[in-house]
């Protein structure tokens, strides 16, 4: 991986949740490249190790752990295991979430003829499961709030910790048919702001980075059909920001280490920083 910048993260401890994706793997293996000891974690544990052994391949120091962002225990055992193979945590990136089915419309909009095929042929907002719903939101919002609970307190008790969580460009402008989702991350950018205020007097630093559109595992069948064409779906996209591309995971780099950086941003807090190629300035016009 190159970087755009080095930084100094020599004798700091980060804890990436959602460790074993896209975007945040390669935000553990940015701050293992800048002398940070990498927690990574996830769901998933073979996720979690395979990101570590890969750090450690380079020349970095990382463990993986199991960890379900959704169960205090889980995360209070991830922790006690971070400390005893660590010391303590000087950086939290929240990176777990994501969006449900259940909480995705079929269509952009509703029309008349769509009432008779509710439920049946078409899921329309009428037919979202709040199961559904209730999953994508505390999978972002309590899958945020849980871990700066469990990892925050010592860094208060400390005078120092930068956390990062991650948000979305739908919390700026909703995309159509991921009601859910969209909230959920609306969620994340209000609670950044929140919990910046309320650690500012412990020496706390939280901000947020909202990435724009990037090709992850998650999103990638939305993107693309089978044969690798574009859907419709990313034509919207691509005609909607400036630049004209998806971004690169690396491009994520910059803003990241920028963030966690105390001697370049120290005075930085409660931000929402977008990285999305324009996508919000745009007016469509």
């Amino acid at each position: 991986m190159k970087l755009p910048f080095k930084i100094d993260l020599s004798g700091k401890v980060a804890v990436v949740t959602g460790g074993g994706g896209v975007l945040c793997s390669m935000f553990a293996k940015a701050l293992a490249q800048n002398g940070a000891k990498v927690a990574v974690l996830d769901l998933r544990l073979d996720a979690a190790k395979k990101v570590a052994k890969e750090i450690v391949e380079a020349g970095g120091i990382a463990e993986g752990y199991e960890c379900n962002v959704l169960k205090p225990d889980s995360v209070k055992g991830a922790r006690e295991a971070i400390l005893a193979d660590f010391g303590r945590a000087d950086i939290l990136i929240n990176g777990a979430g994501g969006n449900n089915p259940k909480g995705t419309t079929d269509k952009e909009y509703l029309e008349k003829e769509d009432l008779e095929k509710a439920g049946s042929e078409l899921k329309t907002f009428f037919d979202l499961d709040p199961e559904g719903v209730e999953f994508v939101f505390n999978l972002n919002f309590l899958g945020t709030l849980i871990p700066t609970q469990v990892f925050a307190r010592d860094m208060a008790e400390r005078g120092i910790g930068n956390i990062i969580n991650v948000s979305s460009m739908n919390a700026f402008c909703p995309l159509t048919k991921i009601p859910a989702y969209s909230g959920a991350k609306a969620a994340i950018s209000n609670f950044t702001q929140w919990l910046a205020v309320h650690f500012s007097r412990v020496g706390v630093r939280v901000n947020a980075i909202a990435p724009g559109f990037f090709v992850t595992d998650q999103n990638r069948a939305l993107l693309f059909k089978d044969d690798g064409s574009a859907t419709p779906r990313t034509e919207k996209i691509l005609a909607a920001t400036p630049m004209g591309r998806f971004g690169e995971a690396e491009e994520l780099i910059g803003t990241l280490l920028w963030l966690v950086c105390d001697e370049a941003s120290g005075f930085v807090d409660g931000t929402v920083i977008p990285v999305d190629g324009g996508f919000n300035a745009y007016s469509g016009v």
